[in-house]
């Protein structure tokens, strides 16, 4: 999971980019937590059921000077990139991805390339 300009998540057809219009308020607004570095950062559960059940999570990290970030589906200690579409659970954790990354479109964090 490497810094970049343009992101996807394992298994999945679409790229994501950082939006022209990103602000630091917004990011702060949808959970990111900000670190001493500077960088912003946003884990949250895939499982729909519970946000403290152990399963997949969605992390998201953008750089402090907001031109680079890193997307990915990780386990539940963050360790580990995981594939959700290959999963049991896949239906669910798939809605709450779409779900969490609907948010992050619409507060224009994100947007998707074509």
């Amino acid at each position: 999971m490497a810094y970049g300009k343009e992101a996807s998540v394992l298994g999945s057809q679409d790229k994501y980019r950082l939006s022209d219009n990103i602000k630091k308020y917004s990011l702060l607004d949808v959970g990111f937590m900000q670190s001493k570095g500077g960088k912003f950062q946003l884990e949250r559960s895939l499982d729909p059921f519970s946000p403290y059940n152990q399963g997949y999570k969605l992390k998201v990290v953008i750089a402090a000077d907001m031109q680079t970030f890193k997307l990915a589906t990780v386990t539940a200690n963050g360790m580990r990139e995981v594939n959700i579409y290959k999963s049991k659970e896949r239906e669910e954790s798939e809605k709450q991805l779409n779900f969490i990354l609907a948010e992050l479109l619409d507060r224009k964090i994100l947007e998707k390339v074509n």
